[in-house]
């Protein structure tokens, strides 16, 4: 079994420095993803959308000057995609040669030594799957009528992918888990994903901006909601309250504003239960007015703001 080395910048002592700063929350994760990869490791990273698993890839790679090869997972990467095939016009006028061969991503990434991160794993077909096996566990790949690739110093393959009852996803075989470490992330606590919006939105901490990440979290654990929206609900209804606001001369916290760009930004991501009679904007809706209260109908005005207190059903962190 060979073992991959990882690039020099995965000893450096000031590496989690580098990091610090650059994601909100995740330390154990990160600790955990720094260590696999240090010790020459294949990583599988699994958590439903949202939750960082490739922003957390991106940070460490970069802060330790590890190169990386992108690839999307869909049902239509075949192997010859993933890694690489003769150019059809090369091969008839010159035959099967070397130049014809135009590498795939995963035999760029063997090549340079870096890492070939693999974004929804579980949607790639099985076929193209099958192809990493001994590419893993040997760092070796044959190719015919091109020869055989032995991959550089530094190659890993890191993989993400969403929990297997996600709609289009399927079990990863056991001949990949078996050649992989496996990395549960969840979503990040209250004040993580506060910080996260507001470091994207520019928006200052407030009861307000508390109320629409704790809506956004209540989609999770709604009942009639199988699948509940990520931070990046949160920060879409953020930006387009403030917008919409601006062109109804209004407050971004008014009950208007905040429901309409509610209904924007989370509608679309959750997705309801097939037993639910509901739909989507009213499920937004009634969590509106679960965290902000129900003020009169039509009152378009602004929300309490001043004592931490939104609504009557929740009290948020100072």
């Amino acid at each position: 079994m060979r073992t991959p080395a990882a690039p020099p910048g995965f000893s450096s002592p000031d590496l989690f420095r580098r990091i610090e700063g650059r994601i909100v929350g995740l330390r154990r994760s990160t600790e955990v993803l720094v260590t696999a990869l240090r010790t020459g490791r294949h990583v599988i990273l699994e958590g439903p959308p949202g939750v960082g698993k490739s922003t957390l890839l991106r940070v460490v790679a970069d802060a330790a000057g590890w190169g990386m090869e992108f690839v999307e997972g869909n049902a239509e990467l075949t192997p010859a995609r993933l890694v690489g095939a003769h150019d059809p016009a090369l091969v008839l006028e010159r035959g099967y040669l070397p130049e014809a061969f135009t590498e795939g991503p995963l035999v760029a990434a063997m090549r340079q030594g870096t890492l070939l991160y693999i974004e929804e794993l579980n949607r790639v077909p099985e076929e193209t799957l099958n192809v990493l096996i001994t590419v893993m566990s040997e760092g070796e790949l044959h190719v015919p009528r091109v020869g055989s690739f032995v991959a550089a110093a530094g190659f890993a393959v890191v993989a993400a992918m969403n929990p297997f009852d996600a709609v289009g996803t399927a079990r990863i075989s056991s001949a990949i888990s078996d050649r992989t470490c496996r990395l549960s992330m969840g979503y990040q606590d209250a004040a993580e994903e506060r910080q996260i919006v507001m470091r994207h939105t520019g928006a200052a901490d407030s009861p307000w901006l508390a109320g629409v990440v704790e809506m956004v979290r209540r989609t999770r654990a709604h009942p009639d909601i199988r699948v509940g929206a990520s931070v990046r609900g949160a920060i879409d209804l953020v930006l387009l309250a403030g917008s919409l606001a601006r062109l109804r001369s209004t407050d971004p916290r008014s009950a208007g504003v905040t429901v309409d760009a509610a209904k924007a930004a989370l509608s679309g991501r959750i997705r309801l239960h097939e037993s639910s009679n509901a739909a989507p904007e009213q499920v937004i809706t009634a969590l509106w007015r679960d965290v902000f209260g129900d003020p009169a109908e039509g009152d378009r005005g602004p929300l309490p703001a001043g004592d931490g207190r939104l609504g009557k059903t929740i009290r948020f962190p100072a």
